[in-house]
């Protein structure tokens, strides 16, 4: 619609909200790539493309740009449940929120079962009176029930019948691929590490054969990505791998980075210049790193959505089979990876419940 109907452009018109900062720079890339593709197309037709202009608006965003923004808004704006609700909130933001038609909602698993969830929601609602009614998508790879989750992202519409009114939910239509997705999991357990002559003792350090394990897979790979459960556990990995290592095998990649550190390490893996990378869950939701040969968990993820997310970063194309391990750390954390190895392949994914009270 933005390119076919040249009145649209001038104005934000669709709002794409995302879980993740970082994934957010990464929808902007790619929606960039082929917008630019499809002006050159057209110029080399000889017809006029409108200007469709992607920006970002986060924590990250500089108050400078914020300023721009307010001045010439984006045709489509890539933002945090967090910022639109303070876009909401001030003059400035919802003067250029007027006219969208068009709300997508990313990785909603991510969000649909906590309050943060609940927060978006209320912010789309209230965007509702500002824009009057507009088309609402959420996304999602890993998300069950499909029609609980898409009622609570429809909500209701208000409608008045005589001198009644009444809430009416809105219509709603699941769309699910028919694609088969193939995984291939493992579980690594060194054999230092659980043999009664070789394992340390106990109290003593058991990264050691861990890492070296982990090590040895890099090695095997073109391009590897490490998830740990925790940023301790992210750079205490990180820096055991490029212990002694004459050039760095990997870097760590979390929230608390600068937006600077975690693009440079993004684009590096993805340009192929870098080995591995160690991360939380910030490179869990979708974003595009490239090609990556496997994913390997060091212990296993707290949830089976996560663990899906995690190892679908590997073979993330059409048809590629995705391969991960999980790496346990200890006992029930070997008990914990057999669990959910086996709800990966059987696709047991976890049940998202939203929250629709206090005391949810």
């Amino acid at each position: 619609r933005l390119i076919t109907n040249r009145a649209l452009s001038g104005a934000t018109r669709v709002l794409y909200v995302s879980p993740l900062k970082a994934l957010n720079n990464d929808i902007q890339r790619n929606l960039l790539a082929p917008l630019k593709g499809l002006e050159q197309t057209f110029g080399e037709k000889g017809q006029a493309f409108p200007t469709i202009r992607v920006l970002t608006r986060s924590g990250d965003t500089p108050p400078s740009e914020r300023r721009r923004m307010l001045r010439h808004p984006p045709e489509i704006l890539i933002t945090t449940p967090e910022s639109l609700n303070l876009m909401l909130s001030s003059l400035g933001g919802r003067s250029i929120l007027g006219q969208v038609d068009t709300v997508i909602i990313d990785e909603i698993h991510a969000l649909i079962s906590g309050k943060r969830g609940t927060y978006l929601m209320t912010a789309v609602d209230r965007l509702v009176r500002l824009a009057g009614e507009f088309q609402r998508v959420g996304l999602s790879a890993t998300i069950k029930p499909l029609d609980v989750v898409a009622e609570f992202i429809g909500g209701y519409r208000m409608e008045q019948s005589n001198s009644d009114l009444a809430y009416v939910p809105r219509t709603i239509r699941n769309i699910r691929s028919t694609v088969p997705k193939v995984y291939q999991i493992a579980i690594h357990l060194p054999e230092r590490a659980v043999n009664r002559k070789t394992r340390p003792a106990p109290g003593k350090e058991i990264w050691e054969p861990i890492v070296n394990a982990i090590k040895f897979r890099i090695t095997q790979n073109r391009s590897t990505l490490i998830f740990a459960n925790t940023r301790k556990f992210t750079e205490k990995i990180a820096r055991l791998i490029n212990y002694e290592a004459e050039d760095k095998l990997c870097y760590a990649h979390h929230g608390s980075l600068s937006k600077e550190i975690r693009n440079v390490v993004e684009k590096r893996l993805k340009n192929g210049d870098l080995s591995a990378i160690v991360a939380t869950n910030s490179l869990e939701l979708g974003i595009d790193i490239g090609h990556l040969d496997e994913v390997l968990l060091v212990q296993t993820p707290f949830n089976v959505s996560s663990a899906f997310q995690r190892i679908g970063r590997a073979g993330h194309s059409v048809g590629e089979v995705s391969r991960g391990a999980i790496i346990p750390t200890h006992g029930r954390d070997f008990l914990d990876a057999a669990v959910m190895a086996n709800c990966i392949m059987s696709r047991d994914i976890d049940e998202s419940k939203p929250v629709n009270g206090p005391l949810d």
